[in-house]
């Protein structure tokens, strides 16, 4: 990793990737006649931050993009605060499109594997959608509108993402306590038995059960081979402390 300059939208990144879960609108078609309408959708976030979406074709918002691709997601930063409204949250806006690329639906089912149980069904889809513009509220007075390109982090890193799959599973599967160590000493996170279930330039992410939490590090990588010693270096923090 190198040192990277100030970044003021890191924070709305790390805040987005930090939800397993965001609040969908949609325009209802037919008798709906353009009704606005908001359900609660899974989701994770791609590397370059577009959202994925596992969704069936009966589901009302299925109904509703296929009549009209617009969208909106909101990622609620303002849980535990005891004024909610002082708190983040940040809207995605874009639109929203159906894919068969294996590997998005490999991101979504490695951040939500309940959703194997039905992901296999001939009703569900996965959705990709792309993002046109983002809408933060930081709290009071702190409100403005970001573009995409504002928003993303620096480059993709392709060879990353197709890493990916790998090096969850390598973790995963052989070095367990490395990852329970990032939760229990790194994010001082309680219970045993969190997995990793994402790795992107910015961070890794954790789940555990219903739980789920995010390691950011210190600074972005800027290539797929500075994954394994930015580990093994969390390791040794995480020991250390």
């Amino acid at each position: 990793m190198t040192d990277q300059p100030s970044d003021p939208f890191r924070d709305v990144r790390d805040l987005i990737r930090r939800r397993d879960r965001a609040a969908l609108a949609t325009s209802l078609p037919g008798e709906g006649g353009g009704s606005p309408y908001a359900s609660l959708v899974l989701v994770a976030v791609d590397h370059d931050l577009s959202p994925i979406l596992l969704m069936s074709d009966l589901a009302e918002h299925s109904k509703a993009i296929a009549a009209d691709p617009r969208v909106a997601l909101l990622f609620d930063g303002t849980a535990g605060l005891a004024q909610p409204l002082t708190g983040p949250r940040v809207t995605l806006m874009g639109r929203a499109a159906k894919t068969d690329d294996a590997r998005l639906k490999g991101r979504f089912l490695c951040h939500h594997p309940d959703a194997a149980l039905y992901a296999g069904f001939a009703d569900f889809h996965v959705y990709k959608i792309t993002l046109e513009r983002t809408h933060l509220v930081g709290g009071f007075g702190k409100i403005r509108w970001i573009a995409p390109g504002e928003l993303r982090a620096g480059p993709p890193l392709p060879e990353l993402a197709e890493a990916e799959e790998g090096i969850v599973a390598h973790m995963n599967q052989d070095h367990a306590d490395a990852v329970q160590l990032y939760a229990e000493k790194l994010l001082s996170l309680p219970g045993t038995g969190w997995t990793m279930t994402g790795i992107d330039a910015e961070g890794i992410d954790l789940r555990l059960a219903g739980e789920v939490a995010r390691l950011s590090f210190e600074a972005p990588m800027t290539a797929a081979a500075e994954a394994r010693p930015v580990l093994v270096s969390l390791v040794a923090k995480a020991r250390s402390a």
